[in-house]
């Protein structure tokens, strides 16, 4: 009996355990599985989903993300790697003091090497790119996209526009399609296509930021700027690649970035120059080697909103003319100080750098047509532009003449409070010394004044208000009394006999 009954539990501890190890594995199955850590063999692993998901392919979409992929492909072979070897010399860096820009550099002449990028611009071998790029260089080297690479001549420099040609011996290159910069609008999409940081053939995609930018890096009072700005990713490397839109049409050569200064890399906003303007120079360039740019010999600035109610006009508008150069261009076609140019061949003029990436558009024995506002009406005028060098003859004989018109008034001070102004009587010597025959010293200048809001300051000379010459304090008093609570405009010159007109309200 005990030895059956024994028999009997024992199986049934064999069903309970063998039950318990099945559910314990079958359990223990799941859980592991759940947790992934049972893993397939390698041969089994399949990537990513067996069957696409649903997605609702919307074709414009689809043709946006095209345009990028297509242009990309279009224009990155006629965008090339140039090394350049050349003489530092930062003494005479026409970037100096804008490391804002540019990479700081030690002031020690030395050779070195550097480079950027470049734009085929004909299919034997022209290359348009940057002056700074290739600047003071004794060894060029160009590499296309097939790794092929060929030394290069400098053909010419623009360093006004920071801009220059170089040439190689190749044919059959893939040239870039030049496009019109003019029919750039803030928001469009653009790609940037060069060479940053060694990384060849690389394209970053962006928006138009902003339109004729003037970021004060051309270190010279005849500098065009009038750059394009844009948010595509532009590092050292890209100068003189190309900025395109999503036609694949060159619309820029890109310059410049926006750094901190100290790793001289990208932080947001890039610049490049118009291809309108890039191509003059360039054809001028590649035909004779150097520019042959248009002047209109004036000296000009920005319409402000005192500016604008001291002449009549109903808004700041237009680019008013500060000095006409003796012996220039305007000067021979009835153009005034004081007159507020509207618009050039039809174009809107607004800012003074607009206006100068317009005419240096044109070359020497262009004609440009000018409208004009002046005194409450306006006017048109052609000019046929001329050469720098034949601005600014010296004119001995009218400057024998306004000597001898010279008074010697005796020295009266007066001062205008509403203004924040004191002006006194010129002595002889200052009739010299600021090369003027009539006007009255600025003496003084109270801080956070009208006066001081103008930028007016000691030592500057007015000679006139609303055209009207003045020769004593006591006319300038009888015209601002007469003018109270109106906008006068006035000409001031200071110690280099440079001019310029300042509207000024006049409180009741």
């Amino acid at each position: 009996m005990f030895n059956k009954k024994s028999s009997s539990g024992k199986s049934r501890n064999y069903l309970g355990v063998i039950a318990l190890l099945f559910i314990g594995a079958v359990f223990g199955s799941v859980l592991v599985s759940s947790f992934g850590y049972v893993r397939p063999a390698l041969a089994d692993v399949q990537i990513g989903r067996k069957t696409p998901p649903i997605i609702n392919q919307d074709p414009q979409v689809t043709d946006f993300n095209n345009s990028f992929v297509e242009t990309a492909a279009k224009v990155t072979p006629s965008i090339v790697q140039i090394t350049v070897i050349s003489r530092a010399d930062n003494s005479k860096n026409p970037h100096q003091g804008f490391e804002f820009f540019f990479p700081f550099q030690p002031d020690v002449p030395r050779e070195r090497q550097g480079g950027g990028s470049g734009v085929i611009i004909s299919d034997d071998g022209y290359i348009l790119t940057n002056n700074h790029v290739v600047e003071n260089a004794t060894e060029v080297t160009v590499g296309l996209i097939d790794r092929t690479k060929y030394e290069a001549t400098v053909v010419g420099t623009d360093p006004l526009t920071d801009l220059a040609v170089i040439k190689i011996d190749a044919k059959d290159l893939p040239a870039a399609y030049l496009g019109d910069s003019e029919k750039l609008k803030v928001g469009q999409w653009v790609m940037a296509i060069g060479n940053p940081l060694s990384l060849s053939s690389t394209v970053t995609a962006g928006i138009v930021s902003a339109l004729g930018r003037n970021v004060n890096i051309i270190k010279d009072s005849y500098g065009v700027e009038n750059f394009i700005q844009t948010d595509a990713a532009i590092n050292p490397g890209n100068s003189g690649g190309a900025l395109v839109d999503l036609h694949g049409a060159v619309i820029g050569i890109n310059s410049a970035i926006a750094t901190n200064g100290m790793t001289g890399t990208y932080i947001g906003y890039g610049f490049a120059i118009p291809i309108n303007l890039a191509k003059v120079v360039a054809e001028d360039l590649i035909s004779t080697g150097k520019v042959h740019r248009g002047y209109i010999g004036v000296r000009i600035e920005e319409v402000d909103e005192d500016m604008a109610k001291a002449v009549g006009l109903d808004k700041p508008q237009g680019i008013l003319i500060q000095q006409v150069m003796e012996d220039g261009a305007a000067a021979k076609e009835d153009i005034k100080e004081g007159d507020i140019i509207i618009d050039v061949d039809g174009h809107t003029m607004d800012r003074p750098n607009q206006l100068q990436s317009y005419v240096a558009s044109k070359r020497a024995g262009d004609t440009i047509t000018l409208n004009i506002y002046r005194d409450g009406d306006y006017i048109t005028r052609d000019i046929t532009l001329k050469a720098r060098n034949e601005e600014a003859a010296d004119n001995t004989v009218a400057a024998k003449e306004k000597k001898e018109k010279r008074k010697d008034n005796k020295v009266v001070e007066a001062s205008f409070d509403n203004l924040g102004l004191t002006v006194r009587n010129l002595n002889e010597a200052e009739y010299d010394k600021f090369k003027v025959d009539n006007g009255v010293m600025i003496s003084k200048v109270k801080r956070f004044s009208k006066a001081a809001n103008q930028s007016l300051f000691p030592g500057l000379v007015i000679t006139e208000i609303d055209r009207i010459k003045i020769d004593s304090v006591s006319e300038l008093q009888n015209i601002i009394d007469d003018n109270k609570g109106k906008a006068v405009l006035l000409k001031v010159v200071d110690q280099t006999g440079t001019s310029r007109f300042v509207g000024m309200e006049i409180p009741e």
